[in-house]
């Protein structure tokens, strides 16, 4: 499944769940490497290489301060 990466931080989206965060990485390390299913001698670089930006994405989003942005209450 192909899928464009699509902005994961308020306003521009609300409700961010780990699964969005994870499914941005993933389509971020199949376009950076190529593969969309690596070989078996690839596959635990590649899940490495998710967790790990899946991982930097969620502490970006956490740590954004977005001027303008109303938070919840």
């Amino acid at each position: 499944m192909c899928r464009s990466i699509k902005t994961l931080r308020p306003p521009a989206t609300d409700d961010v769940t780990e699964e969005d965060i994870r499914a941005a990485a993933l389509q971020y390390i199949r376009k950076v490497s190529g593969f969309r299913r690596p070989a078996a001698h690839n596959q635990a670089v590649f899940d490495q290489a998710v967790e790990e930006v899946t991982r930097a994405t969620a502490a970006l989003l956490a740590t954004l301060e977005v001027r303008g942005a109303r938070t919840g209450s």
